[in-house]
């Protein structure tokens, strides 16, 4: 019995500075393109959800209108479509950020939701304010007003419907830079 003792001892000491020592001078994956470390996914997002559904808010302080979707539309083509793409067109930095950003004028392969229309709008507020930590969102709280973050979750939250003519146009690709004209020719 005094040997199982020991030896339970000898790996609880040995375990933690066996791991810290790979931390310090092994090779853990920090690279973007390295491989996750296993359950990394389960580590990060059950506390992620588990603290939005105790902070998210419920109802919406602003109404989804034509002004607030169009006014949604400037801030996330202004603040989001670098990394979430345009409406028909895949972002290719949120492609190469890890965890990948999600496209978030996407169709699911599966029923009518859009993006994170299926979310509840508390949720998408909560990502917009505080960002995500071990990810590339940024926290908009101290860059963008109350309002201004509410209106960019009510237009994501209505992305499976049809939207303003303006606002519609903002999420869209922008148009290809036109060819430059060709130079005149000396020929005579």
């Amino acid at each position: 019995m005094g040997r199982f003792i020991f030896g339970v001892i000898v790996g609880l000491i040995i375990f933690p500075l066996g791991l810290i020592g790979w931390f310090r001078w092994g090779n853990p994956p920090v690279a973007v393109a390295d491989q996750p470390l296993p359950f990394e996914k389960q580590i990060t997002s059950v506390p992620l959800h588990s603290r939005m559904d105790r902070e998210m808010i419920k109802t919406p302080p602003i109404q989804p209108t034509d002004d607030n979707f169009i006014a949604g539309a400037k801030i996330y083509r202004d603040n989001c479509a670098e990394c979430h793409g345009f409406n028909g067109k895949a972002s290719p930095i949120g492609a190469h950020i890890f965890p990948q950003a999600p496209q978030l004028w996407r169709k699911h392969p599966r029923g009518n939701v859009v993006g994170v229309s299926d979310d509840p709008p508390g949720e998408t507020y909560w990502k917009v304010a505080n960002g995500i930590r071990l990810s590339g969102m940024p926290s908009f709280d101290h860059i963008l007003s109350n309002e201004q973050m509410w209106q960019v979750t009510l237009l994501l939250a209505n992305a499976n419907k049809p939207l303003p003519p303006e606002a519609q146009a903002m999420v869209s690709p922008p148009p290809a830079n036109p060819p430059a004209p060709a130079a005149p020719s000396n020929q005579k």
